[in-house]
């Protein structure tokens, strides 16, 4: 990889670093090429990202970002799953790694606030942002319904009572 190759992927991980909302680090540990593409799958699938980048690379675009303290995480093989959606890339790589152990979840951050292990496992059991979407909807929609509901009722009460007068007259 040659200067202009490198400075390239530094500019590339600045930005994604300053776009991101959540960045978890990984530590590879012997994953297959089928487990890594199963990974980067399971990651597109949930908005999210993984990138193997080198440790020094890394460093340096983390200078001037919100993430530069996660900087002493990186040592050793590592990879970076990044998300927009603050909980896709932590839930993600939660779930692959309960499959396997051959990768380790190391530590991460969501803007300021730097995660250890636990903070990334408890921050992938919280809804993601889709969800916590449907679930508003949905309670926005239930008193809706609701109203519907009991403005019908009184005379969908008059129309059994009428069928019935007119049931008996028949009769």
């Amino acid at each position: 990889m040659d200067r202009a190759q490198k400075a390239e992927l530094v500019a590339e991980l600045k930005q994604t670093f300053e776009e991101t909302a959540v960045v978890v680090i990984t530590r590879n540990l012997g994953m297959s090429v089928a487990q890594s593409t199963a990974l980067r799958i399971r990651m597109r699938d949930a908005g999210a990202s993984y990138k193997v980048a080198k440790n020094r690379l890394a460093l340096i675009a983390l200078e001037g970002t919100a993430y530069q303290p996660i900087g002493d995480m990186l040592t050793g093989p590592t990879a970076l799953a990044t998300s927009a959606d603050p909980v896709a890339a932590a839930k993600a790589v939660v779930d692959f790694a309960k499959t396997t152990d051959k990768i380790e979840i190391v530590g991460g951050a969501m803007g300021d606030t730097v995660l250890d292990v636990n903070g990334v496992k408890a921050l992938a059991e919280l809804p993601s942002l889709d969800e916590l979407r449907a679930t508003i909807v949905g309670l926005i929609q239930a008193p809706a319904t609701k109203i519907a509901r009991v403005v019908s009722e009184p005379g969908a009460q008059l129309a059994r009572i009428f069928q019935a007068y007119a049931a008996k007259e028949d009769a």
